[in-house]
């Protein structure tokens, strides 16, 4: 299904769009007075696509997009209805493996969820799944901060997380919380099976239903003074630990 149309900014995140989901762009503004060589391909390609194309100034642009930094490139495109409870199971259901999922409880911030997209696509997950209540979705500014990764990563938004939890188990998913305070360090914890890595939001973490729903509560080793990471580091860490277990499984 399709949804309101949407301004995306930014050379990677356009460059995705035009290689996964061509047939949704519906014109291309680029700034004239640029004379970058990736902006020159970019205008070859889409003309190549037959997609309009307006050539205009760094004004214009950022009335488009005025939150994102556009570096001389803005599209329209037809948005995706955010995919919700039903199509994530069709999704699940479609997997030939044992699924690697990344859970994000209640993160707002576009920058955070853009990081954890591009920390997702790099380690191969199979979808991100997030609340539609107090969370931020595939705005502009997580398109841009995810770098084309927002166009990669298979990303849903459920009604009622709890419940989503619940579900996953009845597949006989393993729920990993990551949390501040747990008693069981990340690396000594089997990661090579299927796996829900949950993730807390800025600041407040896991929320108590959250982890009641988790099998498992484990840290990140921490031998600094810091006394917790940013979500997006986080979950960089927590996923390439899982990315070198199932290898090493492998």
């Amino acid at each position: 299904m399709s949804g309101e149309r949407q301004f995306i900014g930014g050379l990677h995140a356009v460059q995705s769009a035009l290689k996964y989901d061509p047939g949704r762009i519906e014109a291309v503004w680029l700034d004239k007075r640029r004379r970058d060589a990736r902006l020159q391909r970019l205008r070859r390609q889409c003309q190549s696509l037959d997609c309009p194309v307006h050539e205009t100034d760094a004004r214009e642009l950022t009335r488009l997009l005025p939150e994102v930094s556009h570096q001389g490139v803005v599209v329209a495109t037809l948005g995706m209805t955010p995919r919700g409870d039903d199509a994530l199971a069709v999704h699940l259901d479609g997997l030939d493996r044992p699924p690697l999922l990344l859970v994000l409880d209640q993160v707002q911030d576009p920058h955070n969820l853009g990081a954890c997209l591009r920390s997702a696509d790099a380690v191969g997950v199979d979808a991100v799944i997030a609340p539609r209540d107090r969370a931020v979705g595939l705005t502009p500014a997580v398109h841009r901060a995810a770098a084309g990764a927002a166009e990669t990563v298979p990303f849903f938004q459920v009604t009622n997380l709890a419940r989503c939890l619940r579900g996953l188990a009845d597949r006989g998913i393993w729920l990993l919380g990551a949390a501040d305070g747990a008693h069981i360090p990340l690396f000594d914890t089997d990661l090579t099976g299927p796996l829900a890595l949950v993730m807390g939001a800025e600041g407040r973490g896991l929320r108590r239903l959250t982890r009641e729903h988790c099998d498992q509560l484990v840290a990140i080793p921490m031998a600094g003074q810091v006394e917790s990471l940013n979500v997006s580091v986080a979950t960089g860490v927590v996923l390439y630990e899982a990315l070198r277990q199932r290898q090493g499984s492998g």
